[in-house]
């Protein structure tokens, strides 16, 4: 059994708390705004290799869902967006890798990864009024990978 207490865990689940706790009153004190956690589909898959990061992503969920219950009445929305792999260079090492990139399109049913439009524009979408009935929510932009075999 693994050693879940690492740095990773450490540090993901402290910064979007601290960033929110930072950012919040000032929405609220101002008559509402969003909060948009960019977590993973890692919080949703499990990992014998991300087995931390996973918990980590998967906390975001639930700490997104919290902060809404807490926040909502202050007109202070919070969602969490949960890619897959995006062009970033973050993941470099999954998609620079032609093997490994070839193995992922295979089982991703849209058969590329994202781009960073992809993620910023459900961001924009959830921050806009056009989203402003949404809130609480995990949305998954991942291609499919998730529902895919």
């Amino acid at each position: 059994v693994r050693d879940w207490s690492s740095d990773v865990c450490s540090s993901d689940l402290k910064s979007n708390l601290w960033l929110a706790n930072l950012a919040v009153p000032g929405m609220a004190e101002r008559g509402g705004g969003t909060v948009t956690i960019i977590s993973s589909i890692g919080g949703i898959r499990g990992s014998a290799i991300l087995g931390a990061y996973g918990i980590s992503k998967a906390a975001d969920f639930a700490r997104g869902r919290a902060l809404e219950v807490e926040c909502g009445p202050k007109s202070v929305r919070v969602t969490c967006i949960a890619p897959g792999c995006v062009k970033t260079d973050c993941a470099k090492a999954l998609w620079e890798d032609e093997a490994n990139l070839k193995r992922r399109l295979v089982t991703t049913p849209l058969r590329r990864i994202g781009e960073p439009e992809d993620i910023g524009g459900i961001a924009a979408f959830l921050a806009a009024p056009a989203g402003a009935f949404i809130t609480g929510q995990v949305i998954v932009a991942d291609g499919g990978v998730t529902i895919g075999s």
